[in-house]
């Protein structure tokens, strides 16, 4: 069995019938040091974590009315889309697909980027299991990765893509890829001081162990988080705190390798970084639902907000604009910012926008009675101020001033409010952030979907915390809802019972193969699922684990290269997997060139993609075997784990244990 080149940075597994994985030599020069060391998304914040009044450029910023792409990404689209050939090429042509010339293809269509694959690839939530899940697949896709170009590896695809999207904890994980410049997994994890990004030894709630760019201790850690939050609720103007604010301090210390958890980061100024401005990396996405006034329940008629470089705002017909993601904080009124109103920029501070995204974690900030080494007259101090905040909405991201106050009155129920109350992304039962990647405007021919939902949990008879394709069940239950479809086409996806009847919850299928029988009108993209299952490690930990040390942080990410290679192609009737993915990526394409589909992948589409046979009759039990030997692992005994009962609990009773 060949094993994943990934997690050469400890000293810690050794497969079941194969070589033990070694650490990277200090000495040696990894794959990523052509980045110069760790480098950050500019802390263009005006004065820190706070938002500020900055000159407004020689246009004034308005919502721009959603009728396709903003200018900015067209124009970086251009950039992008060239930037992807070559790569696709080197991909497909190692793929080698039997009885099609690749790279003829790819030559003859070369300066019609348009006719060539558009890709996308999507992150679910679900805690650090989607963030580590998801890491194992970025970094099978990833060519900067150690031998992922080798023979059964996918290593290009990443290159090869143009948008890549994240939610909640896969949104922590595109979040912080972004935010230290499209850095890669793989030099990530070559990072393991004591307060080094990605640390999660110590939970979220202890803060990181002092060391590297981390100085401070415990108490000094929730002081600066207070303190740091209190500059924005100070600031001029009205900016209202949440525990949103809280929660995205504390993941920036986890997240953004900056000392003091880089207050002043902003997700903006990724349309700045050198990588992202030429267009030599895909198009970053983080999704949040809208809490309309008055709502409790997240429904699939709410709108799906997304977060991008440039703005932040929706397609869904109840909104449908866009704010300047840089001009966030200023007092638009009807989609303009009137005469004498001062351009405000800050409040995208990235860690904020990542919280916004898994707001369900909200309520894990206001377990300080279960933290040691803070003073009592601290804690009691911060406690009642958390408290405070909490009673009211406490998993809502408050962005006041409301960039769409008086736009689209007719259809914008939050129009009248001063505030647009955000949530996790997740809480419409869509776990998977396709909403950007099937929007018309953008093309996208293929998304992977990457799956580390917790649909399976308790009171059930199956092992917990596996997917079994509830989120691609709600993405394709709302693109039949007219209300909200708005011109997306989707494939049509079956109840959960046949995804486990027929295995399609263990390991990869294709949805949408044939482009004439799609929801909605016009073309849509090939769906590939890539649901989390068991190869080296069980990687089914709860969505409220909220501390891995070392090697369970990098065996979860070895085991999701797994997952997304299918063991580099050597899990049992796994071994046409690059084949099949190399056939996914093309097809769409196939169809828009009158290109006649190669046998090889005939015979794939035959294998992998769902034929519409339904088999809803009540599975057996779901308990996933180990595909091979398990990682070795070692546990930290002792090790601290925060009191999540009455988180977990209230959760559960809401129904947000999926994500």
């Amino acid at each position: 069995m060949k094993t994943p080149p990934i997690l050469v940075a400890s000293a810690f597994a050794c497969l079941a019938n194969s070589s033990a994985i070694l650490p990277r030599d200090n000495g040696a020069q990894s794959a990523t040091d052509a980045f110069e060391g760790w480098k950050r998304a500019s802390p263009q914040g005006p004065n820190g974590y706070a938002p500020a009044n900055v000159d407004c450029p020689s246009t004034r910023p308005s919502i721009r009315v959603a009728s396709g792409l903003s200018d900015e990404e067209s124009a970086w689209l251009e950039k992008r889309r060239a930037n992807t050939v070559q790569p696709l090429r080197e991909l497909l042509t190692r793929i080698n697909i039997r009885g099609f010339d690749a790279g003829q293809y790819i030559d003859r269509h070369r300066d019609n980027a348009t006719a060539l694959p558009n890709v996308g690839i999507a992150f679910s939530g679900g805690g650090y299991r989607a963030m580590l899940n998801g890491a194992g697949a970025l970094a099978a896709f990833d060519s900067r990765t150690p031998g992922s170009t080798g023979a059964g590896h996918i290593g290009g695809l990443l290159q090869a893509s143009t948008y890549i999207a994240g939610l909640s904890g896969g949104g922590w994980l595109v979040g912080s890829i972004y935010a230290n410049n499209f850095t890669s997994v793989q030099n990530t994890i070559d990072q393991n001081d004591d307060g080094d990004v990605w640390g999660l030894g110590n939970s979220i709630l202890q803060g990181p162990k002092t060391g590297s760019v981390q100085i401070l201790s415990t108490t000094d850690y929730y002081k600066h988080i207070f303190e740091s939050v209190s500059t924005k609720s100070d600031a001029p103007g009205v900016f209202n705190t949440s525990l949103t604010d809280y929660w995205g301090r504390a993941l920036s210390f986890q997240l953004i390798n900056a000392t003091d958890g880089g207050p002043g980061y902003t997700f903006s100024s990724i349309q700045d970084d050198d990588d992202f401005k030429n267009g030599n990396a895909p198009m970053p996405f983080l999704v949040a639902d809208e809490r309309y006034p008055g709502q409790r329940e997240i429904s699939l008629s709410t709108t799906n907000v997304e977060f991008n470089p440039f703005e932040m705002g929706s397609f869904d017909p109840t909104l449908y604009g866009f704010v300047p993601m840089k001009y966030l904080g200023s007092n638009f009124t009807d989609g303009e910012l009137p005469d004498g109103q001062s351009c405000t920029a800050g409040l995208d501070n990235l860690g904020f926008i990542m919280g916004t995204s898994s707001s369900l974690f909200n309520t894990a900030i206001l377990q300080l009675e279960t933290i040691d080494g803070v003073p009592d007259v601290l804690k009691k101090a911060l406690t009642n101020v958390l408290n405070t905040i909490g009673q009211q909405n406490n998993d809502v991201a408050d962005y006041t001033p409301n960039p769409f106050k008086g736009f689209h009155s007719g259809s914008n129920p939050s129009a009248a409010d001063d505030s647009l109350a955000l949530v996790d992304g997740g809480l419409d039962g869509q776990n998977i952030p396709l909403n950007p990647l099937i929007q018309p405007a953008r093309a996208v021919d293929v998304i992977f979907a990457i799956d580390s939902s917790a649909d399976f949990w308790a009171p059930t008879t199956s092992a917990e915390n596996w997917p079994n394709g509830t989120s691609l069940v709600a993405t394709y239950e709302r693109t039949t809802n007219e209300t909200m479809q708005n011109g997306t086409a989707f494939p049509y996806i079956p109840d959960t019972n046949t995804f486990i009847n027929l295995g399609m919850n263990n390991r990869p299928a294709f949805f949408g193969c044939d482009v004439k029988n799609l929801t909605g009108e016009g073309v849509g993209p090939m769906v590939v699922y890539v649901p989390n299952s068991p190869y080296v490690y069980n990687s089914n930990t709860t969505t409220f684990q909220m501390s891995y040390n070392t090697t369970e942080r990098n065996a979860m990410i070895q085991n999701g290269y797994n997952v997304a290679t299918q063991g580099n192609a050597t899990r049992a009737n796994g071994e046409d997997w690059p084949t099949c993915l190399g056939c996914a990526i093309l097809s769409r394409s196939f169809d828009r060139n009158g290109e006649t589909v190669p046998d090889a992948c005939q015979q794939c589409f035959t294998k992998y993609c769902w034929n519409g046979t339904l088999a809803s009759q009540t599975p057996p039990p779901y308990f996933p075997q180990m595909v091979f030997g398990a990682v070795n692992v070692k546990s930290d005994v002792g090790r601290f784990v925060p009191n999540l009962l009455g988180f977990a609990l209230a959760a559960a009773l809401s129904g947000y244990l999926m994500l």
